[in-house]
């Protein structure tokens, strides 16, 4: 399988993230630049878990975010030894 191939998914939108990695290991994104060049700050974290993106496809652990006033998913997926973020697309 090529990287290419695993780029293909008009559901899934990759995206560069800004992340703070503590001490203890933990991986917090606090911005990320949408596919547009659009750059967005994280308010806050709300919760991290292992989930499935059901309307993208992809698992990993998924981050419910704020973004101003809005809720939203970021996933952070591990697939053929890369590590990468996501975001479904509407």
């Amino acid at each position: 399988m090529e990287i290419s191939d695993l780029l293909k998914n008009e559901m899934k939108v990759y995206i560069d993230v800004y992340e703070k990695h503590s001490k203890d290991g933990m991986i917090t994104p606090i911005g990320f630049v949408w596919e547009d060049g659009r750059k967005y700050a994280v308010d806050r974290v709300l919760e991290i878990t292992k989930a499935a993106s059901l309307k993208a496809g992809g698992a990993g652990l998924r981050y419910t975010v704020r973004i101003g006033n809005v809720l939203k998913f970021m996933f952070l997926e591990e697939e053929a030894g890369l590590r990468r973020w996501f975001m479904s697309r509407k």
